[in-house]
């Protein structure tokens, strides 16, 4: 009987949960908390589960060895009721799910969307920095203290704000925030009253300005002290990007003492922008990922638990400050005893420090995390 991919990580996400203490997995309030599960075709399986303590959800995983495990980030009287109205819902923190996945990146053509390159996992973490230092701390008044980050384990982060205000914010605020932080449904018009009009200087926002109009010129500001190939980042057009770089400081100047934006000619401002609004916005992706923001009774991966699509942990940042120097390929590793041989076709890849592959029907014998990795991204088979 062929020995399938099951067989060979059920025993190594047991062991993983074992050598955990219970207040090392379970979350804060974890009787609480509604869990979910999933096997390794569906990430949730079942959900309505609850368990009384850390130490009965520490045995369940101990024991089931489960591939995926969800919680809510929502707190509720019954949390194994049915229906849903009838956990009686009594907050929930803000979350965010950031994926790669979702930002259209150019290396994704080149490998497809189910792998994940360092150019990926580069780009979801300036993403989620933007998100707490442009959006949570300065316009949503969290502090640091409040916010805590995750690895999702496979292409992204997650991001749980725990804040009193927040914790009872109904799914309509929490769909205007979502909102807010992609761009979605901003007016230029509020920040240049004259967009559009012949004869009127486009007159703007500053620096100092609150909120998108102040992002706005900051972002600007930022891009055109990088040079032209950050102008071009924010979505700028190349030949735009040229004239803005070649008259940097007139058009600086412009911006930061009086919000003049119109130091030089731009055709098309509106869309210019625009671009560059849509640029700034973090790109929180479809509905799906922006439902775990605005849906409460929606359940995310538990911080430190098994991702079964990688084989990675779900690692919980000690803090927002050790997200910088963060590399999940190195730090998110669960099965770090012994090898395993596989028959791989895959691209490069580092984890654990170092490089492996490119691998084309290849039979070798590979660290065990990175056996497991190839094994869940279902580009290996068992030897």
């Amino acid at each position: 009987m062929a020995v399938s991919i099951s067989d060979i990580i059920a025993p190594l996400v047991r062991e993983y949960y074992a050598g955990l203490t219970p207040k090392e997995i379970a979350p804060q309030h974890v009787e609480r908390r509604e869990f979910g599960f999933g096997d390794f075709e569906r990430t949730i399986a079942y959900r309505h589960v609850a368990f009384e303590n850390e130490t009965k959800l520490h045995s369940y995983l101990v024991e089931s060895a489960p591939p995926f495990v969800s919680y809510s980030p929502s707190e509720y009287e019954d949390p194994a009721g049915r229906p849903m109205e009838n956990k009686h819902w009594m907050g929930s923190e803000l979350v965010f799910d950031l994926d790669a996945t979702d930002m259209k990146l150019a290396c994704q053509k080149e490998h497809g969307s189910s792998w994940v390159c360092q150019n990926c996992l580069d780009a979801v973490k300036a993403e989620t920095m933007k998100l707490v230092e442009e959006f949570l701390i300065p316009d949503f008044g969290v502090s640091e203290k409040e916010i805590s980050v995750n690895f999702s384990g496979n292409r992204g982060y997650h991001v749980h704000v725990m804040n009193e205000d927040i914790y009872k914010l109904g799914p309509g605020a929490r769909k205007r925030l979502t909102e807010y932080i992609s761009g979605a449904g901003i007016d230029l018009k509020n920040f240049f009253p004259a967009l559009g009009e012949r004869g009127h200087r486009l007159e703007g926002p500053t620096p100092t300005d609150y909120g998108w109009g102040g992002r706005l010129a900051r972002g600007v500001i930022s891009a055109l002290n990088g040079g032209e190939a950050a102008l071009i980042s924010l979505g700028i057009d190349k030949t735009i990007a040229r004239k803005l770089s070649k008259n940097k400081a007139e058009v600086v100047l412009g911006i930061a003492t009086n919000g003049n934006w119109d130091k030089i000619n731009i055709p098309n401002k509106a869309d210019v922008w625009t671009n560059v609004l849509n640029g700034m916005a973090v790109r929180q992706g479809d509905q799906i990922d922006r439902n775990v923001t605005n849906d409460v009774y929606h359940i995310i991966r538990l911080p430190n638990s098994i991702h079964g699509k990688s084989g990675l942990v779900s690692k919980k940042l000690r803090s927002f400050k050790e997200l910088a120097g963060y590399e999940p390929m190195k730090e998110a590793i669960a099965f770090r005893k012994g090898t395993m041989e596989v028959v791989a076709t895959s691209p490069q890849f580092s984890m654990g420090g170092e490089t492996f592959g490119p691998f084309n029907g290849t039979k070798v014998e590979l660290p065990t995390y990175a056996a497991a990795y190839l094994l869940l991204k279902r580009v290996a088979t068992p030897k």
